[in-house]
């Protein structure tokens, strides 16, 4: 009986390691399906001839010229200039959202009451809540800003502020007052308290926050088709234009080498931060 016994411990704990094991192999191999297979898809297409690329599958290239169609599509597809507009309306708008939702998140996270519950609330609101494309269009044509830089950065900021004050705000009640009362007792105004104590202290959620609003920039295509399609260059708005065009009409090999380019300079940034994105989003819900 007790042989018995032993033999069923052991296939019970055989059982239990081959299950601890069949767990993470069965995660990564649904990564692998799930990611792996579509960027294989890009990637080959992109490699691939034009007659070859006219029906794209996971099938590899008979010859690989992806370099080739990199330098055919930073030639004739006026990269240059939808990476200067792709960088003229994410930059300052980028900045000044985040001086503005994480100086609102301060004053939101540092009062209490029901006004300012509900002001968080509508502050916040905007995550859910997507803007009215029409609205946005006629509000900058009374304005003199449709088909500007300067009305597009208006509305990224506008529609990004809430993701800054609701990522800022739950990191700003881990930091202690008793910081700010010692600045204020030396003499520090509001402004030099946020800008010597707080703002540094907020560089990770700063940086989380940075990374994620640039990704939903970079990527843009629909706002900036309305605001400023036709008049400004951006790289997503230029794909677009430029794929409906006589000169990548059927050409999905150009394509797919052009969405290649156009993601590689934030693909690079995110590998090498996402530590700050996980550090930055675990820090401001869990304290």
């Amino acid at each position: 009986m007790s042989t018995l016994e032993h033999s069923l411990r052991r296939r019970r704990a055989s059982a239990g390691r081959l299950a601890r094991l069949a767990q993470p192999v069965a995660t990564v191999l649904a990564v692998v399906l799930l990611l792996g297979v579509p960027f294989w898809l890009v990637i080959s297409t992109a490699g691939k001839s034009q007659a070859e690329a006219f029906n794209p599958d996971l099938s590899p290239p008979a010859e690989w010229q992806l370099f080739q169609n990199f330098a055919e599509v930073f030639d004739q597809g006026r990269m240059l200039l939808g990476l200067a507009g792709s960088l003229l309306v994410m930059v300052p708008a980028v900045i000044g959202v985040l001086i503005l939702g994480s100086a609102a998140a301060w004053i939101l996270g540092r009062r209490s009451g029901r006004g300012l519950a509900v002001l968080y609330a509508l502050a916040i609101s905007g995550i859910v809540l997507p803007p009215a494309v029409v609205t946005i269009v006629l509000l900058l044509r009374q304005l003199g800003l449709a088909g500007t830089a300067v009305g597009m950065i208006g509305v990224y900021m506008g529609m990004y502020l809430s993701t800054v004050i609701f990522f800022v705000t739950g990191f700003v009640r881990t930091i202690p007052p008793e910081l700010e009362e010692a600045a204020r007792v030396d003499g520090a105004g509001p402004v030099k308290v946020f800008i010597r104590i707080i703002l540094p202290l907020l560089m990770p959620v700063l940086a989380t926050a940075t990374i994620l609003i640039c990704l939903y920039i970079w990527n843009d295509v629909f706002y900036a088709l309305f605001v400023v399609g036709g008049r400004l260059d951006t790289l997503p708005l230029n794909l677009f234009q430029v794929a409906s065009a006589g000169l990548y009409l059927q050409n999905w090999h150009l394509i797919f080498a052009y969405i290649i380019l156009m993601s590689l300079p934030l693909l690079l940034v995110f590998v090498f931060a996402q530590r700050k994105i996980i550090s930055g989003i675990t820090s401001g819900a869990v304290k």
